[in-house]
């Protein structure tokens, strides 16, 4: 092998996303439209005698690196899961570039990095499906990080449904720095019997086709998370008035804002211009990975 394997954990977007149904076991069903933007944390790993971690990068501060840290958990996993092909031990490191707790999948794709690692470096290949169950045991997130690449996620984010195609577009991401926790969100939800996602218009390969498709939907989380972060309403509001945003929302639970263009130059233009309102927010701008991932 390489000397250090090295895997992306990029940004989890949710385009939209329906809360339908609180179920007996006090989680929610949820039906959500998932992209992933090219920027992320990312995670090497090199042969060591026993499993450690590391964490730098701009949002590194405060977090632990022992074994109740997703990537650790997403490695022990698979190694229970798969102790006779599992690799050695494993030195990794991983560089936090977003921001945490932000309604943009940092953890779960984080973690999603960790078993990409461990099954390119298994003795034997592993199933996607065996995987991907292992994912939906580390968080709701994960299965979806696990594919990043665009989808819709049903149930609690185990039942995933990859789309055969998705349009060119660039995202410009926006958060104030205030961490958000997705228990009191959900605790501020009115409504927890919403009606589902609409169809997709098939094939979805235009801009203008997705987002006459999402002025249909919302994020049901957005109302509750703004009560509890008022800035998330007013960087909604203010990215909506850039030149060319096609969609203006909340991702996740918050409290992290995108803004959807159909080109790099608008994107980067809306990601300036928020940067001079508030110059203290993190900013960011990409383009979203496609189908293939």
């Amino acid at each position: 092998m390489a000397d250090v394997v090295s895997q992306a954990a990029p940004a989890k977007i949710n385009l939209a996303l329906h809360v339908t149904r609180r179920r007996e076991d006090g989680y929610h069903d949820l039906e959500s439209l998932i992209v992933f933007a090219d920027i992320g944390d990312d995670l090497d790993a090199g042969l060591a005698e026993c499993d450690s971690l590391t964490i730098g990068g701009p949002f590194a501060e405060g977090l632990g690196a022992g074994p109740t840290n997703l990537v650790m958990r997403a490695v022990a996993a698979f190694r229970e899961r798969w102790p006779e092909v599992s690799p050695p031990g494993l030195k990794l490191h991983l560089v936090k570039n977003l921001p945490v707790a932000s309604g943009i999948g940092g953890g779960s794709a984080d973690a999603a990095a960790a078993l990409r690692i461990m099954a390119e470096l298994a003795d034997e290949p592993v199933p996607v499906s065996d995987l991907l169950d292992l994912a939906a045991g580390l968080g709701a997130d994960v299965p979806a990080c696990l594919l990043s690449r665009p989808l819709v996620a049903r149930g609690v984010g185990e039942i995933l449904s990859p789309l055969p195609d998705f349009p060119s577009l660039h995202i410009t991401l926006i958060n104030p720095r205030v961490p958000v926790s997705t228990p009191d969100v959900f605790r501020r939800l009115r409504a927890h019997d919403n009606y589902p996602l609409p169809a997709l218009p098939e094939p979805l390969t235009r801009p203008v086709q997705l987002g006459i498709w999402l002025n249909e939907t919302r994020n049901d989380l957005q109302p509750p998370a703004i009560k509890l972060v008022p800035e998330i309403g007013i960087i909604v509001d203010e990215l909506a008035e850039t030149s060319g945003c096609m969609l203006s929302r909340m991702s996740g639970s918050g409290a992290t804002v995108f803004g959807l263009f159909g080109s790099a130059g608008q994107a980067h233009d809306a990601a300036s211009q928020m940067r001079k309102l508030h110059p203290d927010y993190w900013v960011g701008t990409a383009p979203l990975l496609g189908v293939e991932g």
